[in-house]
């Protein structure tokens, strides 16, 4: 699937976020989703490429609530598990890698289009802004669509 809808067939038991580095919006989508989707749900991140760990991701975060611990990016080969009911990509380069990778897969791959928050300029406060913008989009999107399905497709 390489749309923005969510699948329609099983239940939501696992959830794979990627993007570029996973260094930002993987992590992010990882910590929102560990706090929002039931207890059980297996909720990893990985990118295409390495990373370096980004700090505006522990500020916005933290604003919340949440962190992402001790997280350090990984690519998918660093993964503990690679199976997945549904992988979510954030980013163009990674939505190619995924479809790529589940040619021959049953695994579903939608497609969140999801800003870059280091192409922000300005001051902090501007650049902690865009990274905010980033966090409120994937929290929207986790809740109206994977937390909404989960409890859909439970009550099904």
């Amino acid at each position: 699937m390489t749309g923005t809808a969510l699948p329609q067939s099983k239940s939501l038991r696992s959830v794979l976020f990627m993007c570029g580095m996973n260094a930002i919006r993987s992590p992010m989508a990882e910590a929102l989703a560990k706090a929002t989707l039931p207890k059980g749900t297996y909720v990893a991140s990985a990118g295409v490429r390495h990373g370096e760990r980004d700090p505006f991701v522990d500020v916005v975060l933290a604003e919340i609530g949440l962190t992402i611990d001790r997280h350090q990016p990984r690519t998918l080969d660093e993964l503990e598990d690679d199976y997945f009911d549904i992988i979510v990509t954030l980013a163009p380069e990674a939505h190619h890698v995924a479809l790529e990778l589940t040619r021959s897969m049953a695994v579903d791959v939608v497609y969140w289009p999801t800003p870059d928050p280091t192409v922000a300029t300005g001051t902090r406060e501007q650049i902690v802004a865009a990274y905010r913008s980033v966090r409120d989009h994937l929290s929207m999107l986790i809740t109206s669509r994977l937390a909404a399905e989960h409890a859909r497709r439970k009550e099904a």
